[in-house]
């Protein structure tokens, strides 16, 4: 009777323990989520500014040739932003993966 009592007493822990790394695992998936949100948020924001600030630069010209050298700006600066912003986002979801992994790794004492 007491190796039942034994076994259920393990098996009532492995699942108590297997619901809370659950639940650690959704919160931290939430946190991930609004964070990924959050970044998306500001730079579209970053972008949008920028946008506004090469209309305005455009609204202003004298002639072709300057407004065709504030479109090739805008492009090469959009370009190099659009490349930083990818580069952000992957390294926070690659960031995000490591910090999942990690918490289903064993603790150590």
């Amino acid at each position: 009777m007491a190796d039942n009592e034994k076994f259920t007493d393990k098996a009532t822990k492995a699942v108590k323990n297997a619901g809370k790394a659950m639940q650690d695992v959704a919160g931290k998936a939430s946190e991930n989520a609004s964070a990924l949100n959050g970044k998306v948020i500001d730079q579209a924001e970053e972008n949008t500014r920028a946008a506004f600030a090469a209309l305005r630069s455009a609204a202003s010209v004298k002639s072709v040739q300057e407004l065709a050298k504030i479109q090739g700006e805008f492009m090469k600066e959009a370009s190099a932003r659009s490349q930083a912003q990818i580069k952000e986002v992957g390294d926070l979801i690659a960031q995000f993966g490591k910090d999942t992994m990690a918490m289903f790794q064993p603790k150590k004492d």
